[in-house]
């Protein structure tokens, strides 16, 4: 029973923490990687933008330098379907040759990374949805601050800036906050509704490394013209509270179910001590005939460390298999519990009662996936099996410490 325990512990936190990860790693990665960048540097001009990707791009990890404007605006169809709030990025029209990362993270339905010398726009798919119009339809876009300062947006001709755009793409990020709320136009394009510099988004090959990047970074733009006014800030600190929620989040589901092993310890302590007792005389014949304590509590030690270790491995293998195959094993829990649905509808329908719904875990209609993610991070792996075998051995050497206080002689008086 203790080595099940340990390895429903094992096994129970490993899947947990690996569909955590799936999910907060796949939020993170389309941050990072299509909105925020890793380092951002703004106060630079436009037209000494190339110079500073190319300087950029010469400081060892930086894999990525593309300039963009984003400014908010509002989307209204040609037909006044709908009309949407929404943020507006101008990009390059070699952003995806560029920018790898981006390239791997925006999945296009319909449609291309392109521009048509500025007359078209690229929509998330939710977005496109929610206005009613597809490939080839048009849109009036209106900039938000222009509405503010005297626009109509009724009269898009009087006052507010505002341009009809022909829909060029249809895009998915995974994120359901990009996809229903962003549109992607040509930079050039994106500048004549905002007055402000070019943002250069920087991408990092490891994100974790971004303060010493930005430091040289900053010295090798440092004293060169136009860059006086540049300022330099890294993906900490503009998504501080977002990340900070996530890391809580799976720090405190880590402690709730670690729990597990400190009662699968416990069980396992009382057992020790209940041993201890059990073969009190077996302990005193030993240490009669001169076995050393440490030597004879070192065998209640090992017996602890076999359920621990025992119990860990059970759990870690198929822990590791469901993981990576983490679709297939919910896919079958699903149409287990279908089966019974189904059975249980049929006996229902002889009564004339209403039929239940099938079951999903992760329905579309609630979560927005397409697949169940799983990510299994190897060091948090370790720490986990090290958790349930150390539970384990802390118990059992905890429990043996009675072994020292059993006096040969007192044992063996009366045998």
């Amino acid at each position: 029973m203790s080595i099940a325990g340990i390895a429903v512990g094992v096994f129970a936190l490993i899947v947990i923490i690996a569909v955590m990860n799936g999910f907060q790693l796949g939020f993170i990665e389309s941050i990072l990687e299509v909105s925020s960048y890793h380092i951002r540097i703004t106060g630079v001009p436009a037209e000494k933008n190339a110079e500073a990707a190319e300087a950029l791009l010469t400081v060892p990890g930086i894999t990525a330098a593309v300039p963009f404007h984003e400014f908010q605006g509002l989307i209204r169809g040609r037909r006044r379907v709908g009309q949407q709030a929404v943020v507006v990025r101008g990009l390059p029209e070699n952003t995806l040759a560029l920018d790898q990362g981006m390239a791997a993270q925006i999945e296009f339905e319909r449609g291309g990374f392109y521009f048509d010398n500025g007359n078209s726009i690229l929509l998330g798919a939710e977005l496109a949805r929610h206005l009613g119009v597809g490939i080839g339809d048009e849109i009036t876009l209106f900039s938000i601050d222009s509405l503010f300062f005297g626009g109509d947006i009724d009269d898009s001709d009087e006052g507010a800036a505002s341009r009809v755009f022909s829909v060029g793409g249809l895009f998915r990020t995974g994120f359901f906050e990009y996809d229903r709320g962003w549109a992607i136009m040509d930079i050039a394009a994106a500048a004549s509704f905002s007055d402000s510099y070019p943002v250069i988004g920087v991408k990092i090959a490891n994100r974790f490394h971004d303060q010493r990047i930005l430091n040289v970074a900053r010295g090798n733009l440092a004293g060169t013209s136009g860059f006086e006014n540049a300022n330099f800030s890294s993906w900490r600190e503009y998504n501080r509270s977002f990340f900070g929620a996530l890391r809580t989040e799976k720090l405190f589901m880590f402690i709730l179910v670690g729990l597990i092993f400190i009662v699968v310890g416990l069980n396992i302590y009382q057992a020790q001590r209940r041993s201890v007792l059990e073969h009190r005389e077996d302990v005193g014949l030993l240490r009669a005939v001169g076995a050393d304590k440490r030597a004879v509590r070192l065998v209640f030690v090992f017996d602890g460390a076999i359920i621990g270790f025992a119990g860990a491995v059970t759990g870690l293998i198929p822990a590791l298999i469901i993981t990576s195959n983490i679709s297939a094993f919910f896919t079958v829990i699903e149409n287990i519990a279908n089966f019974f649905i189904d059975i249980a509808n049929s006996i229902a329908g002889l009564f004339g009662a209403a039929a239940a719904g099938s079951f999903a875990i992760f329905s579309p209609a609630v979560f927005y996936l397409r697949e169940i993610p799983s990510r299994v991070i190897p060091g948090e792996v370790v720490l986990i099996f090290l958790f349930g075998f150390l539970s384990a051995l802390a118990a059992a050497w905890f429990a043996s410490r009675k072994v020292s206080q059993i006096q040969p002689a007192e044992v063996l008086r009366y045998e």
